[in-house]
């Protein structure tokens, strides 16, 4: 799995992992647009990195009883998003992560993982993601959701 240099295309190796004690220091407000420590032990937090830079977070809430996925929060770092961003694919390869979690807990034919979009990139997760409407939730399921994780993870 990588990222993309914007600069000069170049592709950069990236890890993603559960989030550690030592790394709610680095965590902050300022670089991630909220307080992230508020969701802290209550889902699963796993930071997607380059070396030791955190570029992206995801909060998941496994939904046992609807064998689900549900994305909680989401965020690439300030400096990785907007027109300016450094990386691109940060989004992309922590919801294609989502869908890999969602195949371990599940197995391969049923998994699906959802999300309450913001309004303003609605539109943009089911154009770029491929996600389906499902009213209220923007979700992925069978052949969309093999197919993030092939374009993302691979």
């Amino acid at each position: 799995m990588y990222v993309v240099h914007r600069a000069n295309n170049e592709k950069h190796s990236v890890l993603i992992k559960e989030l550690e004690d030592q790394d709610w220091k680095k965590i902050t407000k300022k670089q991630f647009a909220f307080d992230w420590k508020k969701l802290k032990g209550t889902y699963k937090i796993f930071k997607l990195s380059l070396d030791s830079e955190v570029l992206g977070l995801i909060a998941l809430n496994i939904v046992e009883p609807e064998e689900r996925i549900e994305i909680v929060l989401l965020a690439s770092s300030t400096e990785n998003t907007g027109k300016k961003k450094k990386f691109d694919r940060i989004a992309g390869t922590l919801i294609a992560f989502a869908c890999k979690e969602a195949i371990r807990n599940y197995n391969w034919e049923f998994p699906c993982v959802s999300l309450i979009p913001k309004t303003e990139i609605r539109t943009h997760y089911i154009k770029k993601y491929g996600m389906l409407d499902g009213g209220r939730q923007l979700y992925l399921e069978d052949a969309p959701l093999h197919k993030i994780i092939k374009e993302y993870l691979s």
